[in-house]
């Protein structure tokens, strides 16, 4: 049985640091046996079918060795299948629709939360930026960007999301990704 897959790598590319060109991720993928992979934005992400029976944390453990072996640094990945991005996409608690993709935001967490982790976060202080928790996923509307954002910086703190992997992507990303793990 083959399942499609999408692989989010967490802050690569970005102001020329940790440089991953997409077309030897896409080469890096398909020597790791997945087939089918295309890649999306030069931000990390890629979509792959895979027949091996691993499951996603497997699949991302196996994506992080090769990358560093073959780039000579360590990437942090997230492998999730595309019922699941459809999931999180469907229970968006934000009316998607009527925003811009710059404001809606997904943090995909590679371990569930609690919302005690964020109770110390004053979200009044923060209006009319919001979030909400998912599954495995963060949700932020943020109107002026995620740039601009103070929420976002301060959801981002290293002790709020100590043990958890956590990487971003905006409403058209989580959107387009979707698309690419339909089968």
């Amino acid at each position: 049985m083959t399942t499609r897959y999408a692989a989010l790598l967490r802050g690569i590319n970005v102001s020329g640091h940790r440089k991953v060109p997409m077309a030897q991720l896409r080469a890096l993928l398909t020597e790791l046996g997945h087939s089918d992979v295309t890649t999306y934005l030069q931000s990390g992400n890629a979509a792959f079918t895979s027949a091996s029976g691993a499951d996603e944390n497997a699949l991302a453990a196996g994506l992080e060795a090769a990358i560093e072996k073959y780039f000579g640094f360590r990437v942090d990945c997230l492998v999730r299948g595309g019922p699941y991005l459809r999931a999180v996409a469907d229970a968006c608690p934000f009316p998607a629709a009527g925003l811009e993709a710059r404001q809606l935001h997904v943090t995909y967490l590679s371990a569930p939360v609690t919302p005690d982790r964020f109770a110390g976060i004053d979200q009044a202080a923060f209006l009319p930026e919001e979030f909400r928790l998912g599954d495995r996923a963060l949700y932020l509307y943020a109107p002026e960007g995620l740039g601009r954002s103070k929420l976002a910086e301060t959801l981002s703190r290293p002790a709020l999301l100590k043990g958890v992997t956590a990487t971003t992507r905006n409403w058209n990303t989580v959107v387009k990704l979707v698309e690419l793990t339909r089968d």
